[in-house]
């Protein structure tokens, strides 16, 4: 029997992770720990614990929060403020001290338990500098990688674990990135087995997205309940590109990572869709009013917000090669598990994402 740890346990990753896991493994002994501060967390509460998650309400960035917790085998750090724009145009103290110091007072629980660590970081990590460095082309739909780059660590199937760190990459990425440095540090020297993850773009039910953070989710929802969206930035054209993640793939690339971290750790990883499972803005528009019906007003607003970037997309062959593992999700059967999720849930949801 394995006790395990999620903090973020209520969050969209988080909680798809912890229902996820207990519905594989019903003997396990499933912990969400959350503070609940964001917004449509609390609607996990009742789903968790019908599914036999147990729930400890507290606070990373408050190490005696973490005394009711007790001895687990594994811990799977999801807990953040995700919002690649958050600090920039207000105070950053709430974002270093949850993902920052929160992380840390979780490394000093797991070294003190010498439980193994599964750390959920972000592509974002990359700097905005040399991502606006790749070279690309421009099709009517979208933004495409080109073959020849100046920079090592970029080809066409993506960013790879190799691509150079120097840079400026906002506050956000630059928190997870020094997290990414202190789970290597407790890994030397607390002796605890860890593993690192660079998530790009989640989506997935139970998401709650938002312009900043969410944003595939955010798209369906708006299609869904019929209200205007724009293209920000890049002139407004909607071609700007990501790859994205189905959830239930991260669970599976996760669940081999907690039975199998001997063999990865200390190990980094680009994780994401890929380029086969990737769109621009434009495409993703598509996509909605194909599945959902619906076509909606779009606005073109041409300024580049600051930390916006052109072009990401994962190339995730050393996860593959190492894990085994690969997505398996669709981008279109992406956009109609989400498109479900909200028919089904309309009532719950519309005060949220309506």
């Amino acid at each position: 029997m394995k006790k395990i740890l999620i903090t973020g346990g209520m969050g969209f990753v988080g909680s798809n992770l912890a229902v996820s896991l207990k519905l594989k493994y019903p003997e396990y002994f499933l912990i969400a720990f959350d503070n609940l501060k964001r917004r449509g967390s609390e609607i996990n509460l009742n789903r968790l614990k019908n599914c036999g998650v147990e729930f400890i309400h507290g606070d990373i960035r408050n190490r005696a929060d973490f005394d009711e917790i007790g001895k687990v085998d594994c811990i799977i750090d999801a807990a953040a403020e995700p919002s690649v724009l958050a600090g920039i145009e207000n105070s950053p103290v709430y974002l270093i001290d949850t993902n920052l110091n929160g992380t840390i007072n979780t490394l000093h629980f797991a070294a003190k338990h010498k439980s193994d660590f599964i750390f959920l970081s972000t592509s974002r990590v990359y700097p905005i500098s040399g991502i606006e460095q790749i070279t690309f082309s421009e099709s009517e739909n979208r933004f495409t990688i080109a073959e020849k780059q100046s920079l090592g660590g970029i080809s066409p199937n993506g960013i790879s674990e190799k691509f150079p760190l120097e840079g400026v990459r906002s506050y956000y990425g630059a928190s997870k990135l020094a997290c990414e440095l202190f789970v290597n540090e407790f890994r030397e020297f607390a002796g605890i087995k860890s593993v690192i993850n660079r998530c790009g773009v989640l989506a997935g039910p139970w998401q709650m997205g938002k312009v900043d953070q969410g944003v595939t989710v955010l798209w369906v929802a708006r299609h869904f309940f019929k209200k205007p969206l724009s293209y920000i930035g890049y002139g407004g054209s909607g071609k700007q590109v990501r790859d994205v993640l189905h959830i239930d793939d991260l669970f599976e690339l996760v669940d081999w990572q907690i039975h199998n971290i001997e063999k990865i750790n200390g190990e980094t990883f680009n994780v994401g869709g890929g380029a086969e499972c990737s769109f621009s803005l434009k495409e993703l528009t598509q996509l909605c009013r194909q599945v959902t019906g619906n076509s909606i007003e779009i606005n073109s607003i041409e300024e580049t917000r600051d930390a916006d970037i052109r072009i990401y997309i994962t190339d995730n062959s050393k996860v593959k090669k190492f894990c085994g593992w690969k997505p398996k999700t669709s981008t279109y059967e992406l956009i109609k598990d989400i498109y479900k999720w909200l028919r089904d849930n309309e009532n719950q949801l519309s005060s949220i994402l309506k």
